[in-house]
């Protein structure tokens, strides 16, 4: 491990244990308020976060802690033949919401609990409800956590920043967006095991959800803005009986976005029962 990586990764602990402080005494979206938008105000990496070494692997490293620091975006995504739109947190605590596309309900990811439903049919099937509440009990484990960190562009990037020789392959255009593209040649053991602020669990989902016994080598594709933000990713894999092939989009960094959990008198608590199955 390089020294440089080394000091990424002593300021993302302080990053995570500043936002953990902040947490105590659990979620208030949880409760049926507003989620609080993440301060920005904790221990901020900006002299990291544009680095003098701008080698593609100093830049990576860049957007991993630009990332980090952001907190909070918009996203859409085409994961396979499945595509959503939503809002995500991924400091300091998990918050997912979810709508996809062709689809009239939503998910909803607060921490620990998991919220499905939010349309009529829902509300018929549940007398009149139109949410669906489960819990992970006393496990602490955030719910469609494969989903959760398959879209975290923190994920990617420190999977990215691990790998070997990654490349500029030069400028474009996203939309408006003059973006530089940079891509990484990995696997997907590679990209989990880069995965270390997550727990073993954690780990073991992700690759479920990368395709496990399927594709085993992985290529990144990574658009960065000129303030190191990731605005796409593309991961591409083939191998065995399965293909990967993800595209997220994201936007909005830090901004006003906010997540309220649904009423307490429209939802259904459906406890610790087994979350139902999410293509992909």
């Amino acid at each position: 491990m390089t020294v440089r990586r080394r000091s990424v990764l002593a300021v993302l602990g302080a990053l995570l244990l500043s936002g953990a402080a902040g947490c105590s005494g659990g979620s208030g979206a949880a409760d049926g308020r507003p989620l609080p938008s993440p301060s920005t105000s904790a221990a901020s990496p900006s002299a990291l976060a544009t680095p003098t070494d701008r080698s593609p692997h100093g830049v990576l490293l860049s957007a991993e802690l630009a990332m980090h620091t952001a907190r909070r975006a918009k996203f859409s995504y085409l994961l396979g033949t499945d595509s959503a739109t939503g809002l995500l947190f991924w400091a300091p605590k998990t918050v997912l919401q979810l709508q996809r596309s062709g689809a009239v309900d939503q998910l909803m990811v607060l921490d620990t609990t998991a919220y499905l439903g939010g349309d009529q049919a829902t509300a018929a099937r549940l007398g009149g409800r139109h949410w669906e509440r489960y819990s992970t009990g006393s496990g602490g484990d955030v719910p469609y956590s494969g989903l959760v960190d398959r879209l975290n562009p923190v994920v990617a990037l420190a999977a990215a920043s691990a790998a070997d020789a990654p490349e500029l392959l030069g400028e474009e255009k996203l939309g408006d967006t003059t973006v530089q593209h940079y891509r990484v040649t990995t696997t997907v053991d590679g990209y989990v095991a880069a995965q270390t602020q997550l727990t073993p669990a954690r780990r073991d989902a992700l690759r479920t959800a990368l395709g496990q016994g399927g594709p085993t080598g992985l290529t990144l594709d990574l658009w960065l803005n000129d303030k190191d933000q990731l605005v796409q990713l593309r991961r591409t894999a083939a191998g065995g009986t399965a293909r990967l092939d993800d595209t997220v989009r994201y936007s909005e960094f830090a901004g006003p976005l906010s997540v309220q959990a649904p009423a307490e008198t429209d939802t259904f608590d459906a406890g610790t029962a087994s979350l139902p199955p999410l293509r992909p």
